[in-house]
């Protein structure tokens, strides 16, 4: 049997998180109501899985945990456990990328509410 190599699969988890485009990675995060939650909630310093559960009501732990999954795939939250054995602890916390992707989504919440004070016109009005 042969054993893989842990720093080839590093290497090729980098490689993927390379291979998403941007915009695939913002539609498929934004346009999930519990992807954006869980990623303010690790902007806010909540890590535990527990903690999204408690701040989310009518989340999952399966949507949760397939969130979380394709969020550490895009290289958004890298995940830590603690412990050798039963019961490990889990922590998720935001890569840099997640980090940088968290202005993001922020850039557009701010966009949303100037459009709906009025601030910005959606109509697309030349001045």
């Amino acid at each position: 049997m042969v054993q893989n190599d842990p720093s080839d699969q590093a290497h090729r988890e980098a490689s993927d998180v390379n291979a998403v485009p941007v915009a695939s990675m913002v539609e498929g995060i934004i346009g999930c109501k519990w992807s954006v939650r869980i990623l303010q909630l690790c902007a806010e310093d909540h890590h535990r899985p527990s903690a999204f559960l408690r701040a989310c009501p009518g989340l999952s732990s399966k949507v949760m945990n397939e969130r979380l999954r394709k969020m550490i795939r895009l290289g958004i939250l890298k995940r830590t456990v603690f412990g050798e054995k039963p019961p490990v602890e889990v922590e998720y916390r935001l890569t840099p990328l997640g980090r940088h992707f968290v202005h993001i989504v922020e850039q557009v919440r701010h966009l949303q509410q100037a459009i709906d004070d009025g601030r910005l016109s959606q109509a697309g009005d030349s001045e």
